[in-house]
């Protein structure tokens, strides 16, 4: 039996494994040239179709991020479509943000100053739930995504220290005695107001005489 080979455009096996399968590789190789493209800026959602901006590891609780976070869709998604940003964990299911929803634009949503205000907890990181407003509505997620706390990230002490002793280098008067305020040396005034004697003294005494003359 000979299939038609012009069927219309659709594949003679439309319920064919294999026909998912092509577009699950089509879409593996277009997330990985993104990927390729920005490399330590983008970072792999749990959904296929999205990614997002990296975040910091560890922040500090209401502080701008260092760059606008993004969610880019790797699909059609129409501009204007909604897109929500929610974070939690165990200890704070909803955590309070700030700016956290944006409009998708030419496939990128680009949230302006988005702000974690509620703390992920000691030891604990958020994890970030994408939502998009398309029909069918789309979610991604992105795990351990940031740890927020108070004071944010703290120096090592060995770095603290290098810096304290790096300030004392080029600052001394701030760790000693101004110069100007010195005690005075009475040995060295004693040194000013002594004759100068060469170190070798003729032993016929002249040197003695001509400075008892003088003297007189």
């Amino acid at each position: 039996m000979h299939l038609p080979l012009d069927l219309n455009g659709s594949s003679p096996f439309p319920d064919s494994p294999l026909n998912g399968m092509s577009d699950i590789l089509m879409g593996e190789k277009t997330l990985s040239s993104v990927l390729n493209d920005h490399p330590g800026e983008l970072v792999r959602t749990g959904s296929p179709n999205f990614v997002c901006s990296v975040l910091p590891s560890h922040w500090r609780s209401n502080k701008s991020l260092p760059v606008a976070f993004k969610v880019v869709a790797l699909g059609e998604v129409k501009d204007g479509t909604k897109v929500t940003i929610t974070a939690g964990n165990d200890d704070n299911y909803l955590a309070e943000l700030k700016n956290h929803t944006a409009v998708m634009k030419n496939q990128v949503a680009k949230f302006n100053d988005l702000r974690f205000v509620g703390r992920s907890g000691r030891g604990k990181s958020f994890n970030l739930t994408i939502c998009i407003a398309s029909f069918p509505a789309q979610v991604a997620t992105y795990q351990k995504a940031i740890k927020v706390t108070v004071d944010g990230p703290r120096e090592a002490r060995s770095k603290t220290k290098l810096r304290t002793d790096d300030h004392r280098i080029h600052h001394p008067h701030h760790y000693h005695h101004n110069p100007d305020r010195m005690l005075p040396d009475p040995i060295g005034e004693h040194r000013l107001n002594t004759p100068y004697l060469p170190t070798c003294l003729p032993n016929d005494g002249s040197l003695s005489a001509s400075l008892l003359s003088h003297e007189g």
